[in-house]
């Protein structure tokens, strides 16, 4: 049979995601997803006479979610741009400020979207190591001359870098783009929003996935200065301006506007985290500072891949990358209490095994 792929693409390798079951008879604690439903608030707003209007188009601008979130934030509606999930926003960004003449900058070990990115639109790379504790050290990228990605807290580690550093990359790097992705901020570290007011090649990448329990619905948004949104947006009209759909741009703004339960339900995450921590460090493990809804952990003596398999084999699923100084570890979602107490339980299992 003929191939009819273009040879652009020869290099490329997609994106792999986490599992997806669909028999649901795992604890899924592999892809970062809130374990509670969403708002009751959003759960009203999608109602049977809004489904009903599904026959119409969505409003491409999207007036009333992109006001919402402006409100809640603090910024204007002409510094803010929603996608079809945060990827899409990021998207949107390589093809627009990454060419020939402007390649990209990111760590080696960060979300693997970017590097996806920057082969699938043919954008030379700078991919620069973490340091052996698997921090960011932002002098790397300072005066790089290149647009600047960084996911703040990083994934899959969990670490952050502070406002001061993201400012000095800022100042360094006047005449490029620096992205600040925070899908993970709600849980615990600093946003860059404000200075987005300050600096005008900043773009803050934020998503509905996590911390607002909307990872099926796909929303995500960036805020930067207007000029930038009007680029973004420019890209978003000639892919596809309908991008978001009615449900989901009502179960945005439903959920930006449910203050409460956003912070009752992350706040709760983030004492799972911590419980959880402290009760891996008890068996052995070494964890990574995190600030997001996961966690980063290595066993002592016990491999990463053997216990991806025999918690798998029990019925819970966690995030293995089978790489380089990644190996070691599993990269483990933050549930409820029963499911981290019934993780715990398992791994106390299989390490008893092991004796």
């Amino acid at each position: 049979m003929s191939r009819f792929f273009s040879h652009r693409f020869d290099s490329l390798t997609a994106y792999t995601p986490g599992e997806q079951p669909q028999d649901q008879q795992y604890i899924k604690l592999n892809t970062n997803e809130s374990p509670f439903e969403p708002s009751p608030d959003v759960i009203k707003a999608v109602s049977s006479e809004e489904v009903g209007k599904l026959r119409l188009y969505s409003d491409p601008e999207c007036k009333r979610t992109v006001q919402a979130i402006a409100d809640y934030y603090g910024v204007k509606s002409k510094n803010v741009v929603l996608g079809n999930g945060s990827d899409e926003i990021l998207s949107f960004i390589f093809q627009a400020y990454c060419d020939s003449d402007t390649p990209v900058a990111f760590p080696d070990i960060s979300y693997g979207f970017y590097s996806v990115f920057a082969r699938l639109y043919g954008i030379e790379a700078d991919v620069i190591p973490l340091k052996e504790d698997y921090s960011l050290d932002v002098n790397d990228y300072c005066g790089i001359g290149k647009t600047v990605v960084i996911a703040n807290p990083n994934a899959p580690t969990g670490m952050a870098v502070s406002l001061a550093d993201i400012e000095k990359l800022l100042v360094s790097n006047p005449d490029n783009i620096v992205v600040i992705d925070e899908a993970y901020v709600d849980f615990g570290a600093d946003s860059a929003v404000a200075l987005t007011k300050k600096y005008s090649n900043l773009i803050v990448v934020q998503t509905f996935s996590k911390s607002r329990q909307l990872a099926g619905a796909r929303l995500g948004f960036a805020i930067a200065h207007e000029n930038i949104i009007t680029d973004l947006n420019t890209i978003r009209f000639s892919t596809n301006p309908y991008n978001i759909n009615r449900l989901t741009l009502l179960a945005g703004e439903a959920s930006i506007k449910d203050t409460a339960y956003f912070e009752s339900t992350r706040t709760e995450i983030i004492a799972n985290r911590e419980y959880t921590v402290t009760e891996l460090e008890k068996r052995g493990f070494r964890v990574l500072p995190s600030k997001t809804n996961f966690v980063f952990a290595a066993h002592s003596e016990a491999g990463g891949e053997e216990l991806y398999s025999k918690l798998k084999a029990r019925g819970i699923l966690v995030r293995y990358f089978n790489k380089e100084r990644l190996s070691d570890f599993l990269r483990i979602t933050i549930g409820t209490r029963e499911q981290m107490d019934a993780l715990l339980n398992t791994l106390d299992a299989i390490l008893s095994e092991r004796e």
